[in-house]
């Protein structure tokens, strides 16, 4: 097997028994990297240190990683022009927030029949938030309601800064 050492240089090429011999001397595990080479990979290192520093590599990263909600808001077809405006101006606060918009047009009894009247208002929602988010997934039906998802558009953290 080849060897290589924990400093990352390569002694050559030892027989197993010979490679654990030289792991032993050192204090250190034999850590095969590479079995399906020719000749197999092996390296010498401290396992139990080299677990630790990866897990907590690991938990730095998902410290550091930021969670994206969604975020829904629902309206009818027949909702009022002011309620909808306010109900935009929320989605527009999840927005900036770095949130996902789930919008949601609940039909009730006969409304289904006049989707396209949700359709028309899904436009204008997604025309009045053009400017901080994006249509990531059209208005399609999905049982009695009608849904869409908007994201946070890639020039939002500009906004922001513009804002503050």
């Amino acid at each position: 097997m080849r060897l290589i050492d924990e400093n990352g240089k390569q002694l050559g090429i030892y027989p197993t028994r010979e490679a654990y011999n030289v792991a032993m001397e050192r204090g250190l595990d034999l850590v095969e990297v590479s079995p399906d080479a020719r000749p197999p990979v092996c390296r010498l290192m401290d396992y139990g240190k080299f677990m630790y520093e990866q897990s907590r590599r690991e938990r730095e990263a998902r410290r550091v990683q930021k969670q994206i909600e969604i975020k829904e808001i629902q309206v009818r077809p027949k909702t009022a022009e002011h309620d909808v405006g306010f109900k935009l101006g929320a989605a527009r606060k999840f927005l900036l927030e770095g949130n996902k918009i789930r919008v949601r047009v609940r039909f009730r009894g006969r409304e289904i029949t006049h989707a396209d009247l949700a359709l028309d208002l899904m436009r204008r929602v997604a025309e009045d938030l053009s400017d901080v988010a994006t249509v990531e997934q059209t208005p399609r039906m999905e049982g009695r309601s009608m849904i869409m998802l908007l994201t946070p558009s890639v020039k939002q953290p500009e906004k922001q800064a513009e804002q503050a």
